[in-house]
């Protein structure tokens, strides 16, 4: 049997890939694996919200990213004898340097995220396959398969389910997924389309639900998905369905053509109960999965992958005591929970047939939309939940307070705003960064060096002077992925110290 692992991630989608990148920064002894033989190829998720493209910079990754997608920046909504033209992120996200919804084929995502690991000598065991996991001792025994029959048997101090919604891991921790499945069938196509204008979302709304077109680029122009017409027979999906679909919703001569990829699926919307079971933890679709309404899952699925890894990484270090891997939960379940219900709103409002909701759908909403454009405060409301830029982990024990808090600017819990642009880059290595605001002669190295002896690997000093979030001077610790775990304001240290001793207590004068 090989050396124990600190933590064996099942699943390289998106979820275990961005997991992977993190456990690899923090040079963690792990291993990746999926049963595919081979990365995802059809788009599947199709945008990157602000927040993900944020928490990915530190990895090299995101202007790649970005360089491959589609930042699309409008919505035309098409209601009868009418188009309402809407921007799309133009206000509420001033605080970040991609202040846009990035339209990218997953398979373009993996393909990125997969590419920069295997330059730095990770290897993705695809073909190999979890079938058996047991608690033993101080390591998780977990038995794979390999495409030819093989077997081996490894230990890992910690196992990570990004497996997705029929997850090995989750079903051998006996976790409950619990929620149901919704009675609509979608279609889903990558395709070309005549007639329609570039550059924007599309909305085609009517009485049996809507037909959305999003800018895609690769592997096809467009992504387009509607819901299955009642009664229509349960066949393979064609490209004659799919434009039949199109003269329902629709007078604009739309001709659809060159699918490069077309299915039928069914949504479910389903929770887990526990996110953590012993050493086994669950990310991303092994976690929750829902409808695709406001582009949550694969975004969601990388920021639980990104709460956790650095957790992971310090923990089997010896650098971070185990209480920090119960926050996992406490920060990302809220979140999934969260998502949950917002999906499942967004997609009764989108495909209800209850009357009163077709009324709304086709009716008032066209009359409330040029109101809606002129409410900037409840758009950039929404936009700033969409963009998951608003979420915070306030009430997480690992957020703490100083006694004398900053009377402005961002809280214990809350993403570290990138104001000044480019405060986000200067903290993207891995470990702690502790930004001091103020003349800079109020921090100097001696009063500094008792309290991050021991942990000067770990923590990255930042005197930031007037460029800071904070109009006052204030302490700020940000944590790995990019939240601030503590904030205090004047020049007292004893408060970051005792936060210090307990999340990082490897300082000579930790307690």
């Amino acid at each position: 049997m090989t050396a124990p692992l600190d933590v064996l991630v099942v699943g390289a989608g998106p979820t275990g890939l961005a997991l992977a990148s993190q456990l690899r920064a923090y040079e963690a002894r792990f291993r990746i694996l999926d049963r595919s033989l081979d990365r995802a190829h059809e788009s599947r998720a199709l945008a990157i919200q602000p927040r993900t493209l944020e928490a990915l910079a530190g990895f090299g990754v995101t202007d790649e990213l970005v360089d491959r997608g589609n930042p699309a920046m409008r919505l035309r909504m098409h209601v009868p004898r009418r188009v309402v033209q809407m921007p799309l992120f133009d206000i509420g996200l001033a605080d970040t340097a991609y202040p846009f919804l990035l339209f990218l084929s997953q398979a373009e995502t993996e393909a990125v995220l997969s590419e920069r690991l295997a330059a730095h000598g990770v290897v993705i065991e695809r073909g190999t396959e979890l079938v058996q996991l047991e608690p033993k001792g101080l390591y998780a025994s977990c038995r794979l398969r390999y495409g030819d029959g093989a077997e081996e048997t490894v230990e890992a101090r910690y196992v990570v389910g990004c497996d997705g919604a029929h997850s090995t891991v989750r079903t051998q921790a006996g976790i409950d997924f619990v929620g149901s499945a919704y009675p609509q069938v979608f279609l889903l196509a990558d395709l070309e389309v005549d007639g329609l204008e570039p550059g924007a979302v599309h909305a085609y709304v009517a009485g049996a639900g809507m037909l959305l077109f999003f800018p895609l680029g690769s592997p096809a122009t467009w992504r387009m998905l509607a819901v299955r017409p009642p009664g229509a027979p349960d066949a393979e999906v064609e490209l004659g369905l799919l434009q039949g679909i199109v003269h329902a919703y629709t007078t604009d001569r739309l001709v659809l053509r060159d699918p490069a990829w077309m299915t039928d699926f069914r949504l479910h919307n389903r929770g887990a109960t526990r996110y953590r079971s012993g050493p086994f933890f669950l990310a991303g679709d092994a976690a929750h999965i829902h409808s695709p309404a406001g582009a949550q899952g694969m975004n969601t699925g990388i920021q639980d992958a990104l709460n956790l890894g650095w957790k992971l990484a310090l923990v089997c270090r010896g650098a971070a005591p185990e209480e920090l891997l119960e926050t996992y939960e406490a920060e990302r379940a809220p979140v999934g929970r969260s998502v949950l219900r917002f999906t499942d709103r967004a997609f009764a409002i989108g495909t209800g047939r209850n009357p009163a909701i077709r009324l709304a759908r086709t009716q008032l909403a066209p009359r409330l939309f040029p109101l809606v454009k002129r409410a900037t405060g409840l758009r950039g409301r929404v936009f700033r939940t969409v963009s998951e830029l608003g979420i915070h982990y306030r009430r997480s024990p690992a957020a703490g307070t100083g006694p004398h808090s900053p009377k402005r600017g961002p809280r214990a819990g809350d993403r570290l705003p990138d104001l000044p642009h480019g405060l986000q880059a200067r903290t993207a290595g891995p470990g702690y960064h502790l930004l001091l605001s103020g003349p800079p002669a109020l921090w100097p190295d001696e009063r500094l060096a008792p309290i991050l002896r021991g942990r000067e690997e770990l923590v990255g000093v930042h005197r930031i002077g007037e460029d800071s979030p904070w109009p006052d001077v204030a302490q700020g610790l940000v944590r790995p992925d990019g939240y601030i775990g503590y904030v205090a304001r004047g020049a007292h240290l004893e408060g970051l110290r005792v936060h210090l001793d307990r999340w990082l207590p490897t300082g000579e004068g930790g307690s």
